[in-house]
């Protein structure tokens, strides 16, 4: 990191803010060979804690120091970092951050710009070189330009090649450079070799061998240059669109924490920054409010939703010494904390590192296109410079002029211009028809990993239940009508679940009087006179009452609330998640599969139990949070196995991000769609069955493609060297090559619109 302070006698201190005035006896601290100087011991202690908090936030923010520690790395070589954006140097994608911004990707801008150029400028160009061969009509203007041809064509051509071309170029240097040859060696070879050619073939005619002219002089290949650029742009766009997206998911968990907190003071409350937040500062969090950091409940209490950290949909109760975590969110009550973890300490801050070194980590499987030109060029190459020598040491005179001619050849025969729609135009089909079945995929990436998963680890909540609480038992009506005559005055999720199954039997909810609420407990009040009690065995407790044996419902997964009427039990009343109607057929078809089925839940054993139970499910893993999610993920990577994680939650993101693949339900949090590869709109299982056949179907499609976009072009090299003069007298001409390229791209184009017939 490099940082840089102001210089004596003055400093500028990193946690408050202030103006510090330099002497031997300043409160200092070194960081990364840097000194600090600080106001007081409490500022010097904050930042000694966790420099990287101040470094990165609190004093960036206030512009007194300048902090240059962005890093870029390879999304395909994570072991690439640099300190600037740019090109991998191995193969030529652009580096990304390794923790995304709000900033726009300043590539996908310019690609995107360079694009426009080139297609505004490859346009007419087509129709001037293939127009006449293609019996195209001919617009008045261009009509008029032909007796000038090739020089129109050079005008066309040249912004596209020496501005719009430019990464390409960069990118093929750094190729050759670093002896890893890609895609991009192979453009840049071929759309150079095509334009240099053309430029001499339009400005010297007269130095090319009479087998090369005809009566409007040398034919040049700039409409295959300008038409290869504009392709592969289209290609790079489409593929920066979907890369863009992923850093989606580390932007929406940095919206879950609030921006401020409620800070206490003895001469009253006031809203202070988060970045201010200290340790042991005391902290009100109002009813609906998201708690600002992680600490301790010291005043108050209420209904707490964490399903940030378990999944669970069901709030837990948080009294006076409760520990409460940053961004889940208050229900009903307000409460103070007493604030134990700020910064980078908090689980919300180390929930963030975790997909974001997740997603870092993970590499994409090496492109197909990338693997063939990795012996494709230098086959090439070798041919090009074979033909040279050849025809110079055979050819007729003058020897040269033929040996550069059928070296040229060859490299812009080689070069396909169909190379880089070979890949999206197939992804961007399959995307689309997956999002006619309610499967959104994400990417190319995606798509290929999904194909080869081989274990699905599961949430519970929202993904095999339909994470809303429903009533399931009630000891009698009256006893159900008296629970939702008080809940109906109560605001915790429960309490819609009893008064909603009350209404749907039909039952009067009489009004209830004299309402109150126990934290952590239950509630009480009068109906119709009488005094009713709704709660846990803790609040039956209270009143010297002994409840029952429940544990046969709750080992089903239920949560059970007795009932007291004037200070007598009278019965009780229960509350589940229920399963998705179609998560045991689609769990059934997975394993049929060959697929390994794994539950991982943030929700309690006996609970987590009797779902797996009901659904076959023998490999269940209960209590886990964020990182333990994570960490079974990883444990499955270290035995070898390819691993699709399903979810919904924000204490999903982590393993989401890990897994090969993640499986958001549509319905879930907009944090697990972020994270995830692939979005099940509906929440069916089912979906998981259409995405791998989906996946299956585009890989195969890919390849095909990527056989089209080289055969026809690896078929003309040998022509294109000359390998029939001796026999025919035939040479490579430009229309020949310009057909081939034109056939490659038509034929991927024709073969990826097939996936939108796919029966899914």
């Amino acid at each position: 990191m490099d940082i840089t302070t102001s210089d004596q006698p003055t400093g500028i201190d990193p946690v408050c803010g202030m103006t510090v005035k330099i002497t031997d006896a300043s409160r200092k601290h070194d960081h990364q060979g840097v000194t600090f100087h600080f106001c007081s011991e409490k500022c010097r202690t904050r930042f000694q804690a966790d420099p990287y908090f101040f470094l990165s936030g609190n004093a960036k923010k206030r512009g007194k120091l300048a902090v240059k520690g962005v890093q870029y790395t390879c999304p395909m070589d994570p072991e690439i970092i640099s300190d600037k954006p740019g090109a991998c140097p191995k193969c030529g994608m652009a580096l990304e951050p390794m923790t995304p911004g709000d900033a726009p990707n300043a590539e996908l801008t310019d690609f995107t710009r360079r694009l426009v150029v080139s297609s505004i400028c490859a346009a007419p160009l087509v129709v001037v070189a293939m127009g006449p061969m293609l019996g195209l009509p001919m617009p008045d203007a261009l009509h008029r330009l032909m007796p000038y041809g090739n020089y129109a064509q050079f005008a066309l051509a040249s912004p596209v090649v020496l501005w719009a071309a430019l990464p390409f170029f960069q990118r093929g240097v750094d190729s050759v450079r670093n002896r890893s040859p890609n895609m991009w060696t192979l453009i840049s070879l071929g759309v150079a070799a095509a334009y240099l050619y053309s430029v001499v073939a339009t400005f010297l005619p007269g130095i090319f061998p009479a087998a090369y002219r005809d009566a409007m002089g040398v034919a040049t290949y700039f409409e295959a240059s300008a038409v290869i650029v504009a392709l592969v742009f289209v290609g790079q766009v489409l593929e920066l669109r979907a890369r863009e997206r992923t850093g989606d998911a580390i932007k929406a968990l940095m919206r879950l924490a609030p921006k401020t907190a409620r800070r206490v003071q003895p001469d009253g409350d006031f809203d202070a920054p988060l970045e201010n937040i200290w340790i042991d500062d005391l902290l009100r969090v109002r009813p609906g409010e998201a708690v600002p950091v992680d600490g301790v409940v010291v005043e108050g209490g209420s209904a707490v939703d964490e399903s940030l950290l378990t999944g669970e949909a069901i709030p837990v109760e948080k009294t006076a010494g409760a520990a409460v975590t940053g961004g889940t969110m208050n229900q009903n009550g307000s409460f103070v904390m007493r604030a134990e973890r700020v910064g980078a300490a908090t689980v919300l801050a180390q929930i963030v590192e975790m997909v974001s070194a997740a997603r870092r980590s993970k590499a994409p499987i090496q492109g197909m296109a990338d693997r063939v030109s990795a012996v494709f060029v230098p086959v090439v190459v070798v041919v090009a410079l074979l033909a040279f020598v050849a025809w110079l040491i055979l050819g007729p005179s003058p020897g040269f002029l033929y040996a550069i001619a059928a070296a040229v050849s060859v490299l812009i025969i080689a070069c396909p211009c169909a190379l880089g729609l070979a890949t999206p135009i197939s992804i961007t089909t399959a995307t689309g028809r997956g999002a006619q079945v309610g499967v959104l995929v994400k990417g190319g990436e995606v798509l290929e990993r999904l194909a080869g998963v081989d274990t699905l680890v599961i949430d519970k909540t929202g993904t095999l239940t339909t994470g809303k609480p429903v009533l399931t038992d009630a000891t009698s009506d009256e006893v159900l009508a008296l629970a939702a005559a008080v809940e109906a005055a109560s605001a915790h999720p429960l309490a819609a679940a009893v008064l909603a199954g009350a209404q749907a039997r039909g039952l009067t909810v009489a009004a209830c009087d004299s309402f109150a609420s126990v934290t952590g407990k239950g509630v009480q009040g009068l109906v119709a006179g009488r005094q009713v009690v709704l709660g846990n065995a803790a609040m039956l407790a209270d009143m010297g009452l002994v409840a029952p044996d429940a544990s046969g419902l709750a080992a089903a997964g239920k949560t059970v609330m007795f009932v007291a009427v004037d200070g007598a039990y009278a019965g009780l009343v229960a509350v589940a998640d229920p399963i998705k109607p179609g998560a045991a057929p689609a769990l059934a078809a997975l394993r049929a599969e060959g697929l390994r089925i794994i539950m991982a839940t943030g929700d309690a054993e006996a609970t987590a139990r009797g779902v797996a139970q009901t659904l076959g499910i023998d490999e269940v893993f209960a209590g886990l949070l964020p990182e333990g999610k994570k960490a079974l993920i990883d444990h499955l990577h270290a035995e070898g196995r390819y691993v699709a994680m399903a979810g919904d939650g924000v204490n999903d993101a982590p393993a989401l991000a890990a897994a090969e693949v993640g499986i958001a339900m549509g319905p879930g949090a907009d944090v697990a769609v972020e994270s995830a590869g692939v979005t099940l709109l509906s929440g069916d299982l089912a979906g998981i069955l259409r995405g791998r056949k989906l996946a299956r179907a585009t890989m195969r499609n890919i390849k095909q493609n990527l056989f089209f976009a080289f055969a026809y072009n690896a078929v003309g090299i040998p022509v294109a060297a000359g390998l029939l003069y001796p026999f025919t007298g035939l040479l490579m001409s430009p229309m020949i090559a310009a057909a081939a390229m034109s056939l490659s791209s038509v034929s991927v184009i024709t073969n990826a619109l097939r996936l939108r017939g796919l029966r899914l």
